[in-house]
């Protein structure tokens, strides 16, 4: 088994990890503007009675059109691998009966050219998906920012020193909120 460079192996510490994220997404919460700074860009708009639509150029949030998970991992997707990463599949499933409400993706930053260009490439393609970038944080080699959509709040997370990046979003409707405390968090090995 691989070891990361503290020792744990990979699983352990991608478990830690996920559950850190788990832990920034709570703290920021999932409230009426998705824990943005920025007033009125927060996904408090409900689209009730909307249909998801298909990732195909980006289904928007401002047009009324409601994001599915599926929306979201393909915007994600798009993004990461156009920006140079590749998914790292070994990290930590959703947990189960969350699979509507949450998306994890996790970038292997070991295959990427250079983790921090793609990261901030990875951002700026969401961007123009139309995710509005919110709280920034940024401490020892460790950024995450805050990206809203709709009713989506996502952390995409640069761990640049173990070369870790994710991207975790959740719905804040409050029929995911409620499937999310169900689910609990993410089981790790």
């Amino acid at each position: 088994m691989s070891e990361a460079r503290w020792g744990y192996p990979q699983a352990k510490l991608w478990g830690r990890v996920a559950a850190a994220a788990g832990v920034v997404l709570l703290v920021a919460g999932c409230g009426s503007n998705g824990g943005s700074d920025k007033g009125g860009s927060g996904g408090s708009s409900s689209s009730a009675g909307s249909a998801s639509a298909g990732a195909a150029g980006g289904s928007g949030s401002d047009g009324g059109e409601e994001l599915s998970a599926d929306d979201v991992k393909q915007e994600i997707e798009t993004a990461a691998t156009g920006a140079g990463f590749q998914q790292d599949t070994t990290g930590d499933p959703v947990p189960a009966g969350a699979e509507k409400c949450m998306v994890m993706w996790n970038a292997d930053g070991k295959k990427a050219a250079d983790p921090a260009k793609s990261y901030a490439e990875t951002v700026a393609a969401l961007g123009k998906e139309g995710w509005t970038t919110g709280k920034s944080f940024e401490q020892a080699g460790t950024t995450i920012k805050s990206l809203n959509k709709g009713t989506w709040l996502m952390k995409a997370h640069n761990m640049g020193t173990l070369k870790l990046v994710m991207f975790v979003a959740t719905d804040a409707k409050p029929s995911c909120a409620e499937a999310l405390k169900a689910a609990g968090p993410a089981k790790t090995s």
